[in-house]
């Protein structure tokens, strides 16, 4: 194994066991449920919105560590950005998933941050689904709480 794999590798298993923004909130926006029904890893996704902008997101979840890392890193990514900041991250991550483990050019891997580290990931398809699982359930529960925003006023 080169130095740069297990570095990627004690990235992910940091995140995988220091969570960031693992929790539940009271009021969400948006919220969604996914799993993945090949090896049922499962999480919830809750936003809030200010405007367009993902102010807070937090998650709960169960599933191997490769599923709960990158649900760790996309919140760490996302929060704070606008949803095209946002779905221009979802894009590179899926892009780097897509890659069947060549990577992207450096530029690409900079703005994925510890995204980046998934980058290994890529070559085993089964793992891929939990790779994206927590990205499609902030694309989903983002899109939820877009489509509520101005019920009731």
């Amino acid at each position: 194994m080169s130095n740069l794999d297990s570095m990627y590798q004690e990235i992910i298993l940091d995140h995988a066991k220091t969570r960031h923004g693992q929790g539940i909130m009271a009021d969400p926006d948006g919220e969604s449920f996914q799993v993945n029904p090949t090896c049922g890893d499962q999480v919830t996704v809750q936003v809030k919105m200010v405007g367009d902008v993902i102010s807070e997101l937090v998650w709960d979840g169960k599933g191997c560590s490769i599923s709960q890392a990158s649900i760790s890193v996309m919140t760490y990514l996302v929060e704070g950005k606008t949803l095209t900041e946002a779905e221009d991250l979802l894009g590179l991550f899926q892009e780097l998933m897509n890659s069947r483990g060549k990577g992207l050019d450096d530029e690409k891997l900079d703005r994925l941050e510890d995204a980046s580290a998934f980058v290994g990931v890529a070559q085993f398809p089964a793992r891929i689904k939990c790779a994206l699982l927590g990205w499609m359930a902030m694309r989903d529960a983002t899109i939820k709480a877009s489509s509520t925003e101005g019920e009731g006023q």
